[in-house]
């Protein structure tokens, strides 16, 4: 009568019927929340690769090194498809903000109003003036100023994922963790080409 009676309590202490709530017997209860500093991070870091995508359409018409043709072109098409992942991210999560459409902080591209408030002052950013002179420039200093520009902007791209790893409770939830990542990953590995780049002959 002994053994049975164990037995039941047993069964009742590893039943999902006893009365413990199903949301916290899902392995979904103990995933990561999402916080104010992660939209955050995603919201700027749409502008901060806006500024980019702005840089390289600049390339074609004013330089005469095919490789950094093709540098821009790779930057171009990583930051566009960044810029996506992280729109849908904020829509999965409720965070997309306003998406009406207006002129950028770098003069010409458009942005949505969600990024906009956020992006002045962030790591990295090229100044309008220093854009100014990106765009009246050609060949030999268009080569010099674009590779030193985008190499601060990279850099700036590092500390805002570095300031977002050090807020507690950030960056834990799985996609943006593995975002964060290969954005630090993805950053490193472009500044090394674009310094190796500006020290050719």
């Amino acid at each position: 009568m002994l053994n049975h009676f164990v037995v039941c309590l047993v069964l009742v202490a590893v039943s999902p019927q006893a009365g413990v709530p199903a949301l916290a017997q899902s392995p979904l209860a103990a995933a990561p929340a999402v916080t104010a500093a992660d939209v955050r991070f995603m919201r700027e870091m749409i502008g901060h690769h806006q500024q980019a995508v702005d840089m390289t359409a600049l390339v074609a018409a004013r330089t005469r090194r095919p490789q950094l043709r093709v540098l821009a072109e790779r930057i171009a098409v990583s930051q566009a498809d960044e810029m996506a992942l992280m729109r849908q991210w904020l829509r999965t999560h409720g965070a997309i903000g306003d998406t009406t459409m207006s002129r950028g902080l770098s003069g010409h591209a458009e942005h949505d109003m969600s990024t906009m408030s956020v992006t002045a002052g962030m790591p990295g950013m090229l100044s309008a003036k220093a854009m100014t002179a990106l765009r009246a420039a050609r060949e030999t200093r268009f080569d010099r100023l674009f590779l030193e520009g985008m190499i601060r902007h990279h850099g700036g791209a590092l500390t805002m994922v570095e300031q977002l790893l050090a807020t507690a409770g950030a960056a834990q939830e799985s996609s943006i963790n593995r975002f964060v990542t290969d954005v630090d990953a993805d950053q490193r590995a472009e500044i090394a080409r674009m310094r190796r780049m500006l020290n050719a002959p």
